[in-house]
């Protein structure tokens, strides 16, 4: 495992649209090794292939339930709203008030490229639309309501919640 370069807003690939997975690879696997190390060391908590140079549909997430991959992944059912802080890896420092669904419904592959489906509520909920946005060139930037905050290293972990 190897930590990736986080490429940051500005960069014209994190509004580019990923590719999806067709069969998986020796690579895409040492790729998703990197992922979870470079996000677990930037202390994120979701992380796309893109934010790290690659653009195929890959997500890693952990709400600190453990890690959960997710490969094409697609939101099939969306309900409810919730608003809250979003931080992201890809824009260091700053946060911003998103409202996104409260409960989703995702259809993804796994490691071994087997299809399930799982529900997400609340933050992980929130989490998972994050990450998928990335995979479509879309940062959470766009959908912000009012300016976003300058955010610190000491900033109350519960205010501001980096998703990646």
């Amino acid at each position: 495992m190897a930590l990736r370069n986080l490429r940051i807003e500005g960069d014209e690939i994190l509004n580019k649209i990923s590719r999806p997975i067709t069969e998986m690879k020796d690579r895409y696997q040492e790729l998703i090794d990197d992922m979870l190390e470079t996000m677990y060391e930037n202390e994120g908590v979701g992380l796309a292939a893109v934010q790290v140079g690659v653009l195929r549909r890959i997500v890693v997430i952990d709400i600190g339930e453990g890690p959960v991959v997710l490969i094409n992944p697609e939101i099939v059912e969306s309900d409810g709203e919730q608003t809250g802080s979003e931080g992201c890896l890809s824009i260091p420092g700053k946060a911003g008030i998103v409202t996104r669904p409260n409960h989703v419904k995702v259809k993804a592959l796994d490691r071994d490229m087997k299809e399930f489906e799982f529900e997400a509520e609340g933050f992980f909920a929130r989490a998972c639309c994050h990450e998928i946005d990335h995979l479509d060139g879309h940062l959470y930037t766009e959908i912000a309501e009012g300016d976003l905050i300058d955010v610190s290293a000491e900033a109350d972990d519960e205010e501001f919640e980096d998703f990646e």
